[in-house]
C-alpha cells in the first residue's frame, strides 16, 4: 500500500534561497537513488515565507522505512538552513 508523508520544516530567516537550492538537490538524489520513492516534491507556502512542505510518496512501508533510516545523512546539507525544531511529520494512507 502506498504511504504518503507530509513534512513541514521552518527555514531560518534570510536562508530560504540557499535552502531551496540544497533541498532541490536532495530531492533529485532521493528520487534517483531510492527506488521505492514514487514522489519527493517540495512546496513553499503562500504567506509563510520561511516554510517548506515535503510531499513524499513511497510504494510501501518498507520503502518509507528505508528512506527514514538514511534521513540524517540525506538531510545533512540542509540542516544549517533549518530552524532546529521538531519536524511536523504526518504519515498518510489513501482512502479506499
Amino acid at each position: 500500500m502506498v504511504v504518503t508523508i507530509i513534512a513541514t520544516v521552518e527555514i531560518k530567516e534570510g536562508k530560504m534561497e540557499e535552502a531551496k537550492e540544497v533541498l532541490k538537490e536532495i530531492a533529485k538524489s532521493v528520487l534517483a537513488n531510492e527506488p521505492g520513492t514514487l514522489e519527493y516534491t517540495l512546496h513553499t507556502v503562500r504567506n509563510e515565507e520561511n516554510t517548506i512542505i515535503f510531499v513524499e510518496k513511497y510504494k510501501d512501508v518498507d520503502a518509507m522505512k528505508a528512506h527514514m533510516k538514511g534521513l540524517g545523512k540525506t538531510m545533512a546539507k540542509a540542516m544549517p538552513f533549518m530552524v532546529p525544531a521538531p519536524l511536523n511529520i504526518k504519515s498518510c494512507t489513501p482512502l479506499e
